[in-house]
């Protein structure tokens, strides 16, 4: 499914390019999409606020799409974010090819072909740029910690994932943006049930294995700005924000569920089966907001009464 929420900009001086654009994307329901009439205009927005995915013309007044190409990597490496850049371009033959790669751009589209290509490259580009961000924060997330005495370190040093801490930290900012924003606060608890027998069967280091690959699936089901932490040997934490808590429910979340509990994990001496028990809580600003220390203490409570029920287990706030 795509990412509706993947933010987009639009840089066309004669406008008749980017207006068409503009309809195919949001007919595809994308809501994020920024246009900028000239490049300058482009690089001032993204200063206040950068995309994920930048689609300008190659040829533009002032300023063309290689010049705004050189710009936007010069301001991503000052702010520590990756951005997609995709050029419109009438030009054909391996030497434009060249020239734009060459450049920093990521993927270019011939004007003729547009309509036609245009959303699978979009889908892909929300691909790639995801991926590369998370990547950087959770680099500067190891860049920071290594920074704090080993006693404050926020990260889990066998997944990568964040820690308890820092699941608590989350959860506090978490639990403010929904505040503000009236929204939804959303915790995931995750036990691993057979945490301890499979130890006894396989051994510690095979253990390691299943572990670091629980984690590589969990970060490959969330979306880009959803937590995924590691709070215990056998228990992982996600924390999400939702526009309104009635997403929060065992549909929306049950792609979790059945890819811990249904699809084995390969492991150097072959495949493993996980059984893993789900509980989630979720506050706003009708049922009140907790504290993040109670909210995981509660939602972990539950843990033994989803377990029971064999299903992803919601809890609304009270």
């Amino acid at each position: 499914m795509p990412n509706t929420d993947l933010p987009i900009m639009i840089v066309d001086d004669a406008k008749f390019s980017g207006a068409v654009i503009g309809r195919t994307l949001k007919a595809a329901s994308f809501k994020d999409i920024r246009t900028a009439s000239s490049a300058h205009q482009a690089l001032t927005m993204l200063e206040s606020r950068p995309v994920n995915v930048l689609i300008a013309d190659w040829l533009m007044p002032e300023m063309d799409g290689l010049g705004l190409t050189e710009r936007v990597r010069q301001l991503d490496e000052a702010t520590n974010h990756f951005t997609y850049i995709m050029l419109l371009t009438a030009k054909e033959g391996d030497e434009a090819l060249r020239q734009a790669f060459d450049q920093g751009v990521d993927d270019f589209i011939n004007k003729s072909v547009m309509n036609q290509q245009l959303l699978p490259r979009i889908y892909a580009a929300d691909r790639l740029s995801s991926l590369h961000n998370r990547l950087l924060r959770e680099n500067q997330l190891l860049v920071e910690s290594n920074q704090r005495f080993k006693k404050h370190s926020l990260v889990d040093p066998l997944t990568g994932l964040g820690n308890g801490h820092l699941a608590l930290e989350r959860l506090t900012a978490t639990l403010g943006q929904a505040r503000s924003r009236h929204g939804a606060a959303c915790l995931l608890v995750i036990h691993i049930d057979n945490y301890q027998a499979m130890m006894r069967e396989h051994g510690r280091n095979i253990m390691r294995e299943i572990i670091v690959g629980i984690a590589r699936r969990l970060r490959q089901l969330v979306r880009p700005l959803d937590a995924v932490t590691r709070i215990g040997n056998e228990r992982f934490a996600i924390i999400t924000y939702q526009d309104d808590i009635m997403q929060a429910n065992a549909l929306t979340y049950r792609r979790l569920f059945d890819a811990l509990n249904v699809k084995a994990l390969k492991t150097s001496k072959g495949f493993v089966n996980i059984k893993a028990t789900l509980c989630m809580s979720a506050a706003n600003e009708d049922t009140g907001f907790p504290s993040s220390d109670t909210m995981l203490s509660v939602t972990q409570q539950h843990l033994a009464k989803a377990r029971e029920s064999g299903r992803l287990l919601v809890v609304r706030w009270r």
